[in-house]
């Protein structure tokens, strides 16, 4: 905890397509069904870009390197199992998706979309992962040609 607000992970997955154009990958809250990105606790002994990796995994199905540098942050109410919210800063790291499996841990509780960023942005509630996603729009992470295999 950072001056009473929790610390968590976040995974920022993008693709390139054939055409050079980016995309981003956002998946459902189990909970309330809201678009965000994957993300979770900090993992003992797993540096910050490594978890953010296992988070991808975990929630996505995202196979990818996740770059060490971190992407951003922004803030959110995290709502707990007894209904209270917590004040939470995610660290984001963008993660170069080389591969998705269909099947993965969170698979049945959660929905995914590609979309590029401008309509991602559309879609998240919280104001600063919205800023974070729209900066794609002319930010070219990886020198990939495509990642779509």
């Amino acid at each position: 905890m950072s001056g009473g607000a929790a610390e968590q992970l976040g995974a920022l997955c993008v693709r390139t397509g054939p055409d050079g154009s980016l995309d981003v990958l956002l998946i459902t809250t189990r909970q309330t069904g809201r678009w965000s990105i994957p993300k979770g606790w900090p993992i003992k002994g797993l540096a910050s870009h490594k978890a953010a990796e296992r988070e991808a995994w975990e929630e996505a199905g995202v196979i990818g390197r996740a770059k060490r540098r971190v992407f951003g942050y922004y803030t959110y109410l995290k709502a707990l199992e007894d209904g209270r919210k917590l004040p939470s800063i995610v660290e984001v790291h963008l993660v170069e998706v080389r591969r998705m499996k269909k099947t993965f841990p969170e698979a049945k509780e959660r929905k995914l979309a590609w979309m590029r960023p401008s309509d991602a942005a559309l879609l998240v509630g919280e104001p600063e992962l919205k800023g974070l996603i729209r900066s794609l729009d002319r930010y070219r992470p990886f020198n990939a040609p495509s990642l779509i295999s």
